[in-house]
């Protein structure tokens, strides 16, 4: 029980990745907040969690209103006494050329990966300092947040940016003890990305098969793709962490595509 009795949010978390790490927390004694655009999502997955023995609740939350994020958050901590860990992972991909992209698609995929993480870690950091007990905020990354692939202009910049964010935490929130840090998977098999893959196939002109394997699976060592509960057992690592020696840094698991 890593994570006994710590308060957890997570966003983007009725589905994917984020609701993995949900189900992993729990395990580990944490009282989950789902946090979802849906709020009949979120609370599904929430009474999954509660029918399993976890404790958890649900809200809605757009991560880009400022008002929802913040009276979602002191909902959380009505509910719960506080926050201990915050986990910015909602997000959306939209596969387009520069030259074709739409300006208010670039604007609505960076305001939910960069823009919700602002609003969110402010929310929760003023929570955790309230507290007094200090912290984790995790920013789900990518390998996108050190590599470039054509189409995906602005994912690629907003992941990139979040390592940026989160080093900034980092050294804001040493005082409060509260730790900042990248989880950065490689292709993981969730919506998101079966979306992408016929999406690629059309604008490369190539099959799905060569999309997994030529473009999302080329540079692993195995050509294999990352897992669920291999994100959410490093975010359980990563939250359990006792000290400011891991803060500020980026975490990649990816069968090693991209090594640092």
């Amino acid at each position: 029980m890593l994570l006994k009795d710590k308060v957890a949010i997570i966003t983007g978390s009725a589905s994917g990745i984020g609701k993995e790490i949900a189900f992993e927390y729990a395990d580990q004694g944490a009282k989950v907040c789902i946090a979802d655009l849906s709020l009949e999502a979120a609370n599904a997955t929430a009474n999954e969690i509660i029918q399993r023995g976890g404790v958890a609740m649900a809200v809605a939350m757009n991560v880009t209103d400022e008002a929802q994020v913040d009276a979602g958050v002191a909902q959380v901590v009505a509910q719960f006494g506080g926050v201990d860990v915050l986990i910015s992972n909602a997000g959306i991909q939209i596969i387009s050329a520069i030259v074709d992209f739409k300006f208010d698609d670039w604007r609505k995929l960076v305001a939910i990966h960069l823009d919700g993480a602002f609003l969110t870690t402010r929310a929760c950091m003023r929570a955790m300092i309230a507290g007094g007990k200090g912290g984790t905020v995790l920013y789900m990354g990518s390998v996108h947040s050190h590599e470039a692939s054509p189409l995906k202009a602005p994912y690629v910049a907003a992941k990139h940016g979040l390592i940026g964010l989160a080093k900034v935490v980092a050294k804001e929130g040493a005082k409060d003890c509260i730790r900042a840090n990248v989880i950065c998977p490689g292709f993981v098999r969730t919506p998101l990305v079966d979306k992408q893959i016929p999406e690629q196939a059309k604008a490369l002109g190539i099959s799905e098969a060569d999309v997994i394997k030529n473009v999302m699976l080329k540079e692993t060592v195995d050509g294999e793709f990352t897992t669920t509960q291999d994100v959410a057992q490093t975010a359980v690592f990563l939250a359990s962490f006792p000290t400011n020696a891991l803060t500020g840094q980026s975490i990649t698991v990816s069968h090693g595509w991209h090594m640092q």
